[in-house]
């Protein structure tokens, strides 16, 4: 059932686009990329997974994104796990498994530190992460840009960067660059408080294999599996994927 949560007030009030299917648990929530949305590819097969196993499945889109209203060139991590939150908490009632992928796997885990903190009740029971971007405004974006580019960011504010993914550039504000340093996990232990499983492929451009190794190294107190796919892309959105990526989710669950 698609419906609507609204997150801010006055000026930073946004609508986020949900939906969400009824049915046992626990819930299966979608947390999706950078420029991604709610029905993607594997958003939708996992939705319908959800379908005829009977289970319940949250599907959202950060604003900016999809359905959602608002400017993505406003878009923050702070933004977007606020929105994250905000559906989480008025959605469900029982312990989900969050499933991230690219950015929606560090918001994921920002998400999963704020709920065993704040809201317990609703801390994850399981976690699967796709090409887990984490800290990738800084490690993935900042970091590999050369001089000029850091400088047109830090002067003009935006970089638009162009997308193997789409015919419109991607745009890098520096308000994302600088939010994103508020967020970053690497460099210290990573709680989850529950069972984390990583899908990986080695042939993905956008969040290198290794990337995906550091993050392990950081998740020692929690059970942690790393599936890395040999001929895996960043979308791991093949068929062969879907079906792992089903399979995964089952036996977390």
């Amino acid at each position: 059932m698609q419906q609507s949560v609204t997150v801010g007030t006055g000026f930073d009030e946004r609508h986020i686009a949900v939906i969400n299917r009824e049915g046992k648990g626990p819930p299966v929530v979608w947390i999706g990329g950078f420029k991604s949305d709610m029905r993607a590819t594997k958003a939708t097969a996992i939705d319908s997974w959800a379908e005829t196993r009977g289970r319940a499945c949250l599907r959202f889109d950060y604003s900016g994104h999809g359905e959602s209203g608002g400017d993505f060139e406003q878009g923050t991590i702070s933004r977007w796990l606020e929105e994250a939150l905000a559906v989480m908490e008025r959605c469900l009632t029982e312990r989900p498994i969050l499933v991230g992928s690219s950015m929606g796997g560090w918001i994921s885990l920002l998400a999963a530190r704020h709920l065993m903190e704040k809201r317990p009740a609703l801390a994850p029971a399981g976690i699967v992460l796709i090409a887990p971007a984490t800290d990738m405004t800084e490690r993935l974006m900042w970091d590999r840009f050369p001089e000029d580019l850091r400088r047109l960011v830090e002067e003009t504010g935006v970089y638009y960067r162009p997308s193997a993914y789409s015919e419109d550039p991607y745009p890098i504000t520096r308000k994302l660059i600088e939010d994103g340093r508020r967020h970053l996990l690497l460099g210290k232990p990573i709680r989850t408080g529950c069972p984390v499983h990583i899908l990986q492929g080695m042939e993905d451009p956008d969040v290198p294999w290794n990337h995906a190794l550091e993050l392990v190294e950081h998740l020692p107190g929690d059970s942690v599996s790393l599936t890395l796919i040999k001929d895996g892309d960043h979308r791991l959105s093949r068929d062969e994927d879907l079906q792992r990526l089903i399979a995964v989710i089952e036996a977390i669950a």
